[in-house]
């Protein structure tokens, strides 16, 4: 198991935080003794995860699509904790999952809204404040939609090559300024996305056995581990949680 005291009094900031991969993260990094600002749109959830954390955790109600929102949830996070070590860029949605000819353009321009805008959005939130700290970490959940069309996923699949790429543009422009920029895709995990895959019936993806997916304290193990000094090899690049070496130096057991 890996030893993750470095991340005791740093101060972590995680979109779609209310459930699945971000809620797991959002526990995993307080256990870790990091405090942590929770972005989501569902204010309820992120009330209740914040009070379960306690005093090192504090809830803010965004929307990612709003630039305006994300700077101002990141510069409170800032306020509150003195400063931002890490943004990890979870939020996303999967809907609409729609052949190209049926898909609604309202949906389906919202869905670029929350997945690649947001993305953005989070990231131009936390450079300045990185920056002029001297340095940072900044993950994007990706995904193996980013590099594989699949049916009825145009918007999903378009949306998280696009989040790649701005990982990758983050790189190029940062690193030298003390920037770790990283993605992860972590394969299928038991979340309400799956559960509205499963229900579309569309494509592959849909018809996997529950017991495929792994459960969201997978990803959030390894974002952890992102965070630390032993994943400096990976800057730049989408680490793939499939892959075994990942999950032994992320100390995931399975």
């Amino acid at each position: 198991m890996q030893d993750f005291q470095a991340m005791t009094g740093k101060t972590v900031a995680i979109t779609g935080a209310s459930r699945g991969i971000g809620a797991a993260a959002a526990r995993a990094f307080a256990a870790a003794g990091a405090n942590v600002a929770l972005l989501a749109r569902s204010s309820e959830e992120l009330g209740a995860l914040a009070a379960e954390l306690g005093d090192a955790a504090m809830a803010l109600s965004c929307d990612v699509s709003d630039f305006a929102a994300v700077e101002a949830a990141i510069g409170a996070t800032a306020e509150r904790f003195g400063g931002l070590d890490v943004l990890i860029n979870n939020a996303g949605v999967i809907e609409p999952i729609a052949m190209l000819g049926e898909a609604d353009p309202a949906a389906w321009g919202q869905l670029v809204d929350i997945n690649v805008k947001g993305v953005f959005h989070g990231m131009r939130a936390a450079l300045p404040i990185m920056t002029a700290a001297g340095g940072g970490t900044i993950i994007t959940t990706s995904s193996g939609a980013a590099h594989n069309p699949l049916e009825g996923w145009s918007a999903y699949c378009t949306s998280k090559a696009g989040a790649a790429m701005l990982t990758a543009c983050l790189d190029k422009e940062a690193r030298g300024q003390g920037i770790r920029a990283m993605g992860l895709s972590p394969g299928t995990v038991a979340t309400r996305m799956q559960r509205e895959i499963r229900a579309s019936g569309v494509n592959p993806v849909s018809q996997l056995d529950w017991s495929a997916h792994i459960p969201p304290e997978w990803p959030a193990q390894c974002l952890l581990w992102m965070c630390t000094p032993d994943a400096d090899d990976y800057i730049g690049q989408e680490v793939s949680l499939r892959d075994p070496e990942i999950r032994a130096r992320a100390g995931i057991e399975g």
